[in-house]
């Protein structure tokens, strides 16, 4: 059986193994996904239906009001036994101290863990279910993050935001009239979620270009996919009509499965997600409020569009690029981490000395691919990456930011994230290539002035 994302319903993905042209068989454990008005009311039928017996049911503040308290409910009038801890706290953070902190609460009688929620719920359920040898079930309170079916957990360990793999959930259970319901700000995270697809996908054609990284044809047309249909009702967004918040469920988690066909988050996480993320970890480490996941992609996939014009822009030099590569210093570079990520430090610098992706001897063998293979580089990026007034046309018609500073990121937190966020994972994006080009610095500084000007118009 061949994937076929214009004619597939999401429910045609489960219970197939399917031979790729790729090279690859692609399968997801997922065994049910429920997308409807209603689907709350189908939870017992569906612990039932997977053969679970003891609930350890996990919510916060906020998500025990919008759902979890109906599943307690609904669990109980079904005589289904069920262990139901709140996270005390309106902002929760998927670190050591919460995932202790639900160990503590866990009953050991529970077969399933099911979690109420978006990023960061499913991240702690589907990490801790995974760590104690168990299946998880997901509830989402929101359609703002497309993490929901992908094998990736992501969470803050000594201060670092790291991926961790992890295992897909057996249900996912998306009830449209509790979806709608969600804050306006949290369905445009969501949506921004999406289009950072737009330069995920070109950082992952560009390490394919490079370095030869797998890369999936069909696993794209997933995601594209996905973008085409909620794209299709981005405009109808506001009114939040069945079909409109559907849709967006829906795309989300497709973007999902495609992640866990791949077996990691690639089909949807670039240079952009990874600026998201290093924002999180200072935000985090200066005690200043968290901003949603999506929220903070959207800003990105703007930065990322932007850096990709100046790449595009560019005159390059490759003899100065060589030069630069052989001048690297790693000392003068661990200093630059140790200013820039604080405490979470040590783990980038460490994971430097294993991956020496800055290596001087490995720019220089990439410099000769890139060179090679530049007008390659240079279509693909035409061919793929929007112009910057469509992504941030959508943007706003969402009421949803388009600049970093309008997040409280400064000026030279923009230009840092820029040239040091590539650091937070050990993935080939635009970034890296701007780096070996010798011009990420430049860069860098260069449109995070540019934003800056954009805020004092």
């Amino acid at each position: 059986m061949q994937i076929e994302p214009e004619y597939f319903t999401i429910e045609d993905y489960l219970h197939h193994t399917f031979s790729c042209e790729c090279g690859r068989s692609h399968h997801t454990d997922v065994e049910k996904i429920l997308i409807s008005q209603g689907a709350l009311e189908r939870v017992p039928e569906a612990v039932e239906e997977l053969g679970y017996h003891h609930v350890f049911l996990v919510s916060d503040y906020n998500t025990y009001q919008a759902a979890g308290e109906r599943v307690e409910k609904l669990l109980r009038d079904r005589n289904q036994a069920c262990t139901s801890y709140v996270i005390p706290r309106k902002i929760v953070v998927p670190d050591e101290h919460t995932l202790g902190e639900l160990l503590v609460h866990f009953n050991p009688e529970c077969d399933l863990i099911i979690g109420v929620g978006t990023g960061t719920i499913n991240d702690m359920c589907k990490f801790l279910s995974y760590q104690m040898k168990m299946e998880y079930m997901i509830i989402a309170s929101a359609p703002s993050m497309d993490g929901f079916a992908s094998v990736g957990a992501a969470l803050i360990v000594n201060n670092l935001k790291t991926t961790y793999n992890a295992h897909v959930p057996k249900a996912i259970i998306g009830d449209v009239d509790i979806l709608a319901k969600a804050p306006m700000n949290m369905i445009a995270a969501g949506v921004a979620d999406i289009l950072g697809k737009y330069t995920c996908l070109c950082d992952w054609h560009l390490s394919n270009l490079v370095n030869g990284e797998y890369f999936c044809p069909v696993i794209e047309r997933m995601v594209r996919y996905s973008l085409k249909k909620m794209m299709e009702q981005v405009k109808n967004l506001k009114e939040r009509t069945p079909e409109t918040i559907q849709t967006v469920m829906e795309s989300l988690v497709l973007t999902g499965i495609a992640m866990s066909f791949v077996g990691n988050s690639r089909p949807a996480s670039g240079c952009e997600h990874h600026m998201s993320h290093y924002w999180e970890m200072k935000f985090l480490f200066e005690g200043r409020p968290a901003v949603l996941h999506g929220t903070k992609v959207g800003v990105g996939t703007m930065t990322a569009i932007r850096l990709y014009q100046k790449f595009m822009e560019s005159e390059i030099d490759y003899e100065e690029a060589v030069r630069r590569a052989e001048a690297f210093d790693f000392a003068e570079w661990s200093e630059n981490m140790k200013r820039t990520y604080g405490a979470a430090a040590d783990g980038v610098i460490a994971n430097e000395k294993t991956e020496q992706k800055n290596d001087p001897e490995e720019v220089k063998k990439r410099l000769v691919v890139i060179r090679e293979k530049m007008g390659d580089i240079r279509r693909t990026v035409s061919d793929l990456v929007p112009k910057e007034a469509f992504v941030k046309g959508i943007l706003e018609d969402l009421d949803a930011p388009v600049n970093p500073l309008e997040l409280g990121i400064d000026c030279g937190m923009v230009s840092d994230s820029i040239e040091v966020a590539k650091e937070v994972r050990d993935r080939y994006t635009l970034l890296q290539l701007l780096w070996d080009l010798g011009i990420l610095k430049t860069a860098a500084e260069e449109t995070a002035a540019s934003f800056q000007k954009e805020i004092e118009k």
